[in-house]
């Protein structure tokens, strides 16, 4: 059967030491780290909640790089936010957490970007959240990292510098969900794929970035992004 239209290029990642990664899907995990929770205005270990991104709004940027990002429109108040990324290697549903670590192929260094202006009249208006998490070039991230050449994700040094200024440091092993836990309560809602990524949340610290200003993130072990506003 021919398509009537252009079909689109897949989304694919590098992978480190060699191929490539086909995404499927692009799971995030909201308010996973207690003091950002907290500087969101909220408290405590509530259940996990999730928002998707489009595939086609990652915008890879190899490590050793400095990828240009184009200021999205319509917002004056654009957040970072420094994220460890989990991919999916083999798929299932309702993971237990005791298996949910075999499910994961490798890791990513990712950035959530969130116009957080809009965002927030999103939220007030009770109305979904996608124009300030789901625009083009939203998602920054690295190539993916074999589990075997990650280092130790769950318990790894995450911070993002801006202009060299140190703005978020913490670690993964604050995560009140860790990456097993996630996995099994996004398993019960929606049967996970090879391909799938799994932004895991931010630390601390998230704040507005404007044109011209270059951040630098980490998970250690796992790599570095860094990322100019244009």
């Amino acid at each position: 059967m021919s398509h009537v239209v252009t079909a689109p290029s897949p989304v694919v990642l590098p992978v480190v030491g060699g191929g490539s990664w086909p995404v499927r899907r692009v799971y995030c995990v909201g308010r996973n780290y207690e003091e950002h929770a907290k500087e969101m205005g909220f408290t405590g270990r509530e259940p996990p909640f999730f928002f998707m991104k489009p595939a086609d709004g990652l915008m890879h940027v190899p490590e050793g790089t400095v990828g240009a990002m184009p200021y999205p429109p319509g917002t004056a108040n654009l957040h970072y936010e420094m994220e460890l990324v989990a991919a999916i290697g083999i798929g299932g549903a309702n993971i237990k957490a005791a298996d949910a670590m075999k499910h994961v192929w490798g890791y990513a260094v990712g950035l959530d970007m969130t116009r957080r202006d809009l965002q927030n009249d999103a939220k007030k208006q009770g109305r979904p959240w996608e124009i300030g998490k789901a625009f083009d070039a939203s998602g920054p991230i690295g190539s993916i990292v074999p589990a075997t050449r990650a280092g130790n994700p769950s318990s790894a040094a995450i911070e993002l510098k801006v202009n060299g200024v140190v703005k978020q440091s913490s670690t993964t092993a604050k995560l009140i969900w860790n990456i097993a836990e996630t996995i099994e309560h996004l398993s019960a809602y929606w049967r996970l794929e090879p391909g799938d990524l799994i932004f895991t949340g931010t630390p601390e610290g998230v704040g507005a970035v404007v044109r011209g200003d270059v951040m630098e993130g980490s998970v250690a072990g796992v790599a570095a992004i860094s990322v100019k506003m244009v």
